[in-house]
């Protein structure tokens, strides 16, 4: 598979709440608005939309609500990762059943997983999917971070296309990069490191601050992809 699930900027959208549970009539609206500013992606339950506070019930209900309300317009990339490796092969395959376009899949996070055990991981659920996944790399959240060798590794699965790399570390950004050009999609996880990321050959971002600024950063990607690098640096 290893196919570009998009380009450009990808919406890690809030879920909105009230006491009673998930508000869905504002979540519609946020999902339009979103890609009326001309969002190119939206990723589902991941961690700014409360995918490891989410009941079970709620996760797949939010993934199955978001797939029919964007109705195809942008991909719908569904926060699928958990710690417990198991529960996130049925998230996904559920997610796949759902109609969404592919899967955000974090480290597992608390468990401290060794980087074998994070390709043993990784790897089967990538197996279980019939959708590309995205690995999510954010160490400080998780205390796990997913090595560059280990990404090189994972690359060669034919259903892990991208990675976000929340890391950070920009020269570890960098590795990976040049470990798995060709094999895997870069992505920042850190809106601060946009046009860093765009420059070492990134995709695009799966962003935070699109939340309130999508318009914004959606133009911070497109100026850089048109060549008007000055704009976009600026933009940053």
């Amino acid at each position: 598979m290893n196919e570009t699930i998009f380009q450009g900027v990808a919406t890690a959208i809030v879920t909105p709440m009230t006491s009673q549970g998930v508000d869905y009539p504002t979540f519609a609206r946020l999902l339009d608005w979103q890609i009326a500013e001309g969002v190119n992606a939206l990723v589902i339950a991941g961690t700014t939309g409360e995918g490891s506070t989410l009941t079970d019930e709620e996760h797949r209900e939010v993934l199955r609500f978001a797939v029919e309300k964007v109705g195809g317009r942008v991909p719908v990339i569904a926060g699928t990762g958990s710690n417990d490796i198991a529960y996130a092969i049925d998230l996904t395959e559920f997610a796949c059943k759902a109609g969404c376009d592919g899967m955000l899949v974090v480290t597992p996070y608390y468990n401290k997983a060794t980087q074998k055990g994070l390709i043993r991981s990784f790897t089967e659920i990538a197996d279980a999917s019939t959708k590309p996944l995205i690995l999510y790399n954010v160490p400080s959240r998780t205390g796990c971070n997913l090595l560059p060798k280990t990404c090189a590794e994972l690359a060669e699965h034919p259903n892990i296309c991208g990675i976000k790399e929340a890391s950070g570390n920009i020269s570890q950004i960098a590795e990976v990069t040049a470990l798995v050009r060709g094999k895997m999609d870069i992505y920042s996880g850190n809106d601060d490191q946009i046009v860093p990321v765009l420059s070492l050959g990134g995709k695009g971002v799966i962003s935070v601050l699109s939340n309130v600024l999508p318009r914004k950063t959606v133009e911070i990607c497109d100026s850089f992809f048109a060549g008007d690098l000055a704009k976009s640096r600026d933009l940053q």
